[in-house]
């Protein structure tokens, strides 16, 4: 039978413990990503936009303005829907350091530590749990099971500084606030984490809204506990309204779906006045209870859809349908599992699972408070879940919540197959254990063992898809600089590699607030290169860069053969562009385009 150990907050052993596995997992990261930090190779272009945008800061650029400017400048740039929270960490580490190393050496330095400190207090916070609930092996289990969870340490990574780590430890911080003793602290804790949470990213908001659900199933299962949902609300109105002060400022108050507005703030601030007055109600019958669930939740969807209707379809509502086909569509982090490649649904899915089936054992083999946590860790567990289900990316949040109980479930396999005599049972037990941690590796042996068939979409390519891509922009840069300023027509996604490496600016970036020129990115690729031409001059766009090798451009190519981009793929540019010499190893290539 499990009971809670009671030990302080942090406590020298569990430090010891997490920090000799965090050492470990970074040094390890560190010889995997050695080649990419050499180069430097970014895991994703919102990574390099992050850095561009934190370099705009430090150049002077207001806390409070996120446009980037060098991003459709005709158009008067493109407001970015990204938090200045996750910009500090990075921001701060380059002004600390650029006196001492320089800037270069000040940046590298960000993006190596900055995610691997991420790292270890993500890997801190699920083992404080074990250590609490569970033992010294289980702790150092669960450390091991997220350093074995590909979805996780992608997230963790060096040169991954966007957001989605960040949002790990705001769920972790959450668990561990269920296990407080006392209610309001720790409804407080989760309210207002939960606020910082959707600053950094609005995604979070359907297991936020789980989250919830399960502190007001603790109040319907005693009246007493009402104070969880209660201050849990509270926090996350006052919060919420004090981060969007801090980070946002009261300049510009318009709503957008995409991030935490004050439409949000006043459904929160409903919310919380809901409950405060049920609280103040009590002792009520448990129908009203559930009614005031029901306004509560009601008036806030009311709000929403009285102030800002078109939200109601979520962040991507507005999407230009151009757009949504050849971008977002194709953006593969976004879609649900059950369209990825097999070892990549593999790898979100089956930690999950068994992380759910380990916490319903861990439910029957608790009492009293204990088992009480397991069931409301469970729920949130399964909602995480579930939400992978529909967005892949978000399965690193359902990985780091199952990391706990699979580290518990592994570490009973492990018991039972030490007592196995039979040499035969014990090597397949040992096997399906292997295959609960790394659940994807059968399919990358077959992979490695078979040659592959290149395919973009779903669509089989009749052009030849190299394995890797040589467009190396940073060999190329120094040369590029030396161009007169002006602006790139490129690709959506080396157009955020140009504005790092350059001065110039692009037509737009993969980032859906910049809608309207990336649909002109996208039909001037699909579409002639006479309307090329055409459009390309009236806008007044100085260059055309493109790296046929890459994914995107071949996309275009493959969609309309005789397009402008698929012109461009197979080295046959129109007259009108003056190529570009580029002294360097790459398959970037650059034109001018001609004014006569």
């Amino acid at each position: 039978m499990l009971t809670e150990r009671r030990r302080s907050l942090i406590s020298p052993g569990l430090l010891t413990r997490v920090g000799l596995a965090w050492m470990l997992v970074c040094a390890v990261l560190l010889v995997v990503n050695f080649n990419s930090i050499m180069t430097p190779l970014f895991p994703d272009p919102d990574d390099i936009m992050r850095l561009v945008q934190v370099r705009d800061l430090i150049g002077g650029q207001s806390w409070f303005d996120l446009t980037q400017y060098r991003a459709n400048a005709p158009g008067g740039g493109v407001p970015m829907h990204w938090s200045r929270l996750v910009d500090t960490p990075i921001a701060l580490v380059i002004v600390a350091l650029t006196p001492l190393i320089g800037a270069a050496c000040a940046e590298m330095v960000a993006l190596i530590a900055v995610p691997l400190v991420t790292l270890g207090i993500a890997m801190l916070l699920a083992a404080r749990i074990a250590w609490r609930l569970m033992g010294e092996d289980e702790t150092v289990m669960t450390c091991l099971v997220i350093a074995m969870s590909i979805p996780l340490l992608f997230q963790f990574g060096p040169m991954r500084i966007d957001h989605h780590g960040w949002q790990i430890v705001c769920v972790l911080i959450a668990m561990n606030a269920f296990m407080a003793r006392n209610a309001r602290l720790g409804g407080s804790v989760i309210g207002a984490v939960i606020a910082v949470w959707l600053s950094i990213s609005i995604e979070g908001l359907p297991l936020a809204a789980a989250i919830c659900g399960v502190i007001a199933l603790r109040w319907v299962r005693n009246r007493n506990d009402r104070v969880w949902l209660v201050a849990t609300m509270q926090a996350l109105a006052i919060t919420s309204a004090a981060v969007y002060g801090l980070t946002r400022g009261i300049g510009n108050l318009a709503t957008y779906c995409d991030a935490i507005g004050p439409v949000h703030i006043a459904m929160f601030g409903w919310g919380a006045l809901v409950m405060t007055a049920m609280s103040k109600a009590e002792p009520l019958p448990r129908p009203a209870v559930w009614m005031g669930f029901g306004v509560a939740g009601g008036g806030a969807v009311a709000i929403m859809l009285y102030s800002v209707p078109q939200c109601a379809g979520g962040g991507f509502s507005g999407l230009d349908p151009m757009v949504e086909l050849y971008w977002y569509e194709r953006v593969h982090e976004g879609l649900p599992v059950w369209r990825q490649e097999l070892k990549t649904a593999l790898q979100y899915a089956v930690a999950p699972l068994i992380g759910i089936f380990a916490a319903i054992n861990l439910i029957g083999r608790s009492r009293d408070w204990l088992r009480q946590f397991w069931i409301d860790y469970t729920l949130v567990l399964v909602a995480a879940f579930l939400i992978s289900l529909m967005v892949a990316r978000t399965g690193a949040v359902a990985g780091a919540l199952a990391a706990i109980p699979l580290a518990w479930q592994v570490g009973q396999w492990l018991r039972t197959i030490r007592v196995m005599r039979n040499p035969a049972p014990r090597a397949l037990a040992m096997v399906g254990v292997s295959l609960a941690m790394l659940p994807a590796l059968p399919v990358l042996l077959m992979g490695w063992a078979m040659p592959a068939q290149a395919s973009l979409g779903g669509t089989p390519l009749s052009l030849k898809v190299p394995k890797a891509s040589s467009c190396q922009l940073a060999d190329s840069s120094k040369l590029l600089r030396a161009l007169e300023p002006g602006e790139v027509f490129a690709p959506l996604d080396i157009a955020p590699r140009l504005l790092l490496e350059t001065d110039h600016s692009v037509i737009a970036t993969g980032h859906h607030r910049g809608s309207d020129a990336m649909r002109f990115v996208i039909e001037t690729s699909i579409g002639s290169e006479a309307d090329a031409q055409a459009a390309l001059l009236e806008r007044g766009t100085d260059y055309v860069a493109l790296c046929p090798d890459l994914a995107e451009p071949l996309m275009y190519a493959i969609s309309a053969p005789e397009s402008f981009a698929a012109q461009l793929v197979d080295d046959s540019a129109p007259d009108w562009l003056e190529p570009i010499e580029l002294d360097a190893d790459t398959s970037l290539k650059v034109w001018r385009i001609k004014r006569d």
